[in-house]
């Protein structure tokens, strides 16, 4: 895909799913509402959960989105990196933290159709991470039939 592709996908895209490592070494993968700003894959995480045990232990994480259900419409992108825990966990809103803002409204937005400054609702049980990958690769098979 290209960027520009690329960016409209994880824009428009509503799930991911998210692997991570648990204390035994073993796989974990967990589906995941998240949201793309262009640069960094943002992650709404319930905080009592294994996928939040296994990100304060090990933050190295792959994530996939991906979409299409016969071989010529699969399409989708894989993202890899280490994840920083940002705000407090459980996320309340009590506090204003600058660095959550673009992300909250997004997520508002998108999830649950806040428009403008619309607040982003916290239910005091979900903190945030954010994924700024160090590698992406992605794939397109719609794209075959012109090669």
């Amino acid at each position: 895909m290209s960027k520009e592709e690329l960016d409209a996908f994880l824009s428009d895209s509503r799930t991911c799913r998210v692997a991570t490592l648990t204390s035994s070494g073993a796989p974990h993968v967990s589906p995941l509402w998240y949201v793309w700003d262009g640069t960094s894959l943002w992650l709404y995480s319930i905080v009592k959960s294994q996928r939040w045990a296994d990100i304060v232990r090990d933050p190295r994480v792959a994530v996939v989105v991906d979409a299409g259900h016969e071989f010529f419409e699969l399409h989708g992108v894989e993202l890899r990196g280490t994840l920083e825990q940002v705000g407090e966990a459980p996320r309340t809103g009590a506090e204003s933290i600058t660095e959550l803002e673009a992300a909250e409204k997004l997520f508002a937005a998108k999830y649950f159709g806040a428009t403008g400054d619309g607040p982003m609702h916290h239910d005091g049980r979900h903190g945030w991470v954010k994924l700024t990958p160090s590698k992406i690769a992605s794939w397109d098979h719609r794209k075959i039939a012109d090669l």
